[in-house]
C-alpha cells in the first residue's frame, strides 16, 4: 500500500516564523487578532468608567466651590453660628469657671521634636490647677524615653500639672495610647481633652478660643483647629503638600463644617468632649484612622463638629518622599477600609437626616476618599496613555481637558501663593495617585498592608539649624543621608518607562499632542522613581 501523504495548508499571513529577526511580527500579528475583539471593547469601557468617574469629582468639586463661596459671603462666623462667650476669672469663685481640660500628647521615638510639643502645651494660658498634661510615650529607644520624661519633669519642676505614661507595648499604636490615657485615675475629673501630635506647637490662646464652643453649646463635641505648617517652603515636596493640604481646610473642613456640622477630625490640634468619646464607644484601633473613625460614630449619635479656620497651630510636613509615601498609604487605605467597615451602619442610622447619610457616604467618603484617588491614577496615568496604543478608542476632548483643567484650578485656592507651581502640582498629584490607588484597594480589600502603621518621620528644627549654621559658617547638624539604592522606586520608573513609549507613539502617529503631558509626566515620575523630589528647592 502507497504512502499517502497529507499536507495542511495554513495561510501564509498565520504562518509563525520561528526565527528570531519575524519576533516583533509576530507579536504585531497576534496584537492585531486580539484587539478588536478583547482590548478594544475593554479599553472603551474603561473610557466610560473614567468619565463617569470624572464627572463625579467635578460635580464635587463644583458643589464645595459654590458652596464656601457662599460660606465666605453670606454664612455667619462659627462665633455667631453657636454660643461663645470668652471665659472670664472669676474673683469670688476663683478658677472653678473654667472647666478641667486634659492634653494627651502621643509620641513615638520623637527625637526631634519632643521639646516642641510639650514646651507649647506647657505654656497653654490656662489655670494650672484646671489643666492636666500627659505625655503618652510609646518609643522604643530607651535614650529618647529618658529624654522625654527629664523633660516633662522639668516642666513638672515648674508648676505645671504634667505627667509622663509609658506602655508595655504598641497595642492599637495612637488609637490604643489614646484610650490608655483616658483610663487614668487622675484624668476622671476632666471633661474635655485635646490632642496635640508630638510636632505641633499649639498658641498660648488656643484652649481660651476653643474651649467656649464647647461649654456654651451641649450637642457640640469637636472643635478642630487648622494646621500651619512651618517647613513649607523647605523643599518642592513640602510645597506640594501644602498645596493639596490647604484646599483641604480651606474648602472641605469649612463646607462640611458649615453645612452639616461633620467633618473628619484630623487626628489632632482639636478638642473633644470625653462625654462624646464615650458615648460613640472611645479610641478603636480597627484601622488606620481612629481619628476619623471615632468622628464619624460620633456624628451618628448626633453630635456637632465646629471647624475653626482662624484658629492655627504650627506643625511639621514630611520633608523626605519616603516618609510622605507612608503617610499617604495609611491615609487613603484607612478611610477606604473605615467606608468597607460603617457604609451599612450609616445607612442603618436612624439618628441622622438622610441628606446627611447621603452627604457622609457620597461626598465623604465615596468621592473623596476612593473616587478621587482612582480616577486621577487610571485616567490619566494608564486608560488615556492606552489611547494612544489604540487608534480605534477615543477620549473626547472634554473629558481628557476641560473637565481636569476645571477641577485643578478649583484646587488651587487654597494656596493662592503657590499658584505658579501649579502645572507641576498636577504632574506630582498624578504620580502620588498611583500609591493612594494602591492603598484604597488595600483599604476596600482588605488586603495584607491594611493596619500597616509606619510612624511620619519629624525633623524638628534641623532645617532652620542648618540654614542659621551656613550663614554663621558654622557646622551644620549632620543630616543621615540615603544610598543611592535605598531611593530608587521601582515602580515609579517603571511608569516612567510606560509613558515615555507611549509619548515617543503618539509623536509619530498621533494627532492630539498628548505626548507633550505624557513626556512631562514621565519627568515626574523619573524624578520621584530616583528619590530627588525632596531636594528640590521651589522658587517663592
Amino acid at each position: 500500500m502507497g504512502e499517502v501523504s497529507q499536507k495542511i495548508m495554513i495561510p501564509e499571513s498565520f504562518q509563525f516564523q520561528v526565527s528570531s529577526y519575524d519576533i516583533s511580527g509576530q507579536l504585531k500579528l497576534i496584537w492585531e487578532l486580539i484587539k478588536a475583539p478583547l482590548i478594544v471593547p475593554l479599553l472603551t469601557l474603561g473610557v466610560y468608567i473614567s468619565l463617569a468617574m470624572s464627572l463625579m469629582l467635578f460635580m464635587e468639586r463644583v458643589y464645595m466651590g459654590i458652596v464656601i463661596i457662599l460660606v465666605k459671603l453670606f454664612w455667619k462666623k462659627p462665633e455667631k453660628r453657636y454660643k461663645w462667650e470668652p471665659m472670664q476669672d472669676d474673683i469670688e469663685s476663683g478658677n472653678l469657671n473654667f472647666p478641667v481640660v486634659l492634653v494627651q500628647i502621643p509620641m513615638f521615638n520623637e527625637k526631634e521634636v519632643y521639646k516642641l510639643s510639650i514646651g507649647a502645651a506647657s505654656n497653654l494660658s490656662w489655670p494650672a490647677d484646671r489643666l492636666v498634661i500627659q505625655v503618652l510615650d510609646d518609643s522604643t529607644d530607651p535614650a529618647i524615653k529618658q529624654m522625654v520624661e527629664l523633660e516633662c519633669q522639668r516642666w513638672a519642676s515648674k508648676g505645671i500639672n504634667i505627667r509622663y505614661q509609658i506602655r508595655e507595648n504598641r497595642t492599637g499604636y495612637k488609637a490604643g495610647a489614646l484610650k490608655e490615657g483616658l483610663k487614668r485615675s487622675y484624668v476622671k475629673h476632666c471633661e474635655y481633652v485635646c490632642i496635640f501630635d508630638a510636632d505641633f506647637q499649639p498658641e498660648p490662646d488656643f484652649l481660651r478660643r476653643a474651649i467656649p464652643f464647647l461649654v456654651h453649646n451641649p450637642d457640640v463635641a469637636l472643635v478642630q483647629a487648622r494646621w500651619r505648617f512651618v517647613n513649607a517652603d523647605e523643599c518642592l515636596l513640602t510645597r506640594m503638600q501644602e498645596m493639596s493640604l490647604d484646599y483641604h481646610f480651606t474648602v472641605e473642613q469649612e463646607v462640611g463644617s458649615a453645612t452639616h456640622a461633620f467633618f473628619g477630625f484630623n487626628g489632632t490640634a482639636g478638642v473633644w468632649r470625653i462625654a462624646a468619646i464615650n458615648e460613640a464607644g472611645g479610641w478603636k484601633d480597627r484601622t488606620t484612622v481612629e481619628d476619623m473613625d471615632l468622628a464619624v460614630r460620633a456624628s451618628l449619635r448626633g453630635w456637632k463638629f465646629v471647624y475653626l479656620g482662624d484658629l492655627q497651630v504650627k506643625s511639621e510636613l514630611p520633608s523626605t518622599f519616603k516618609a510622605f509615601r507612608f503617610q499617604q498609604h495609611r491615609w487613603s487605605c484607612g478611610p477606604a477600609n473605615l467606608f468597607r467597615k460603617m457604609v451599612m451602619e450609616i445607612v442603618r442610622n436612624k439618628r441622622v437626616k438622610f441628606w446627611k447619610k447621603v452627604y457622609v457616604i457620597y461626598s465623604f467618603f465615596f468621592v473623596r476618599k476612593i473616587i478621587a484617588h482612582m480616577v486621577t491614577f487610571c485616567f490619566y496615568c494608564v486608560v488615556l496613555p492606552l489611547t494612544i496604543l489604540v487608534p480605534e478608542v477615543k477620549v473626547p476632548i472634554w473629558g481628557a481637558v476641560y473637565i481636569p483643567s476645571v477641577i485643578t484650578i478649583l484646587n488651587s485656592v487654597g494656596t493662592p501663593r503657590s499658584i505658579h507651581l501649579l502645572f507641576y502640582w498636577i504632574l506630582f498629584e498624578n504620580v502620588m495617585s498611583l500609591h493612594r490607588t494602591k492603598a484604597t484597594l488595600i483599604g476596600l480589600l482588605e488586603a495584607g498592608r491594611v493596619n500597616e502603621w509606619v510612624v511620619t518621620e519629624k525633623l524638628g528644627n534641623t532645617v532652620q539649624k542648618a540654614a542659621d549654621a551656613r550663614k554663621a559658617n558654622t557646622k551644620a547638624p549632620r543630616k543621615f543621608r540615603f544610598k543611592f539604592t535605598d531611593r530608587l522606586n521601582t515602580l515609579e520608573l517603571g511608569f516612567a518607562a510606560f509613558l515615555f513609549l507611549c509619548g515617543c507613539f503618539d509623536f509619530v502617529n498621533g494627532k492630539n499632542n498628548y505626548f507633550i503631558y505624557l513626556w512631562l509626566q514621565t519627568v515626574t515620575f523619573f524624578i520621584t522613581g530616583i528619590g530627588y523630589v525632596g531636594t528640590i528647592i521651589p522658587s517663592s
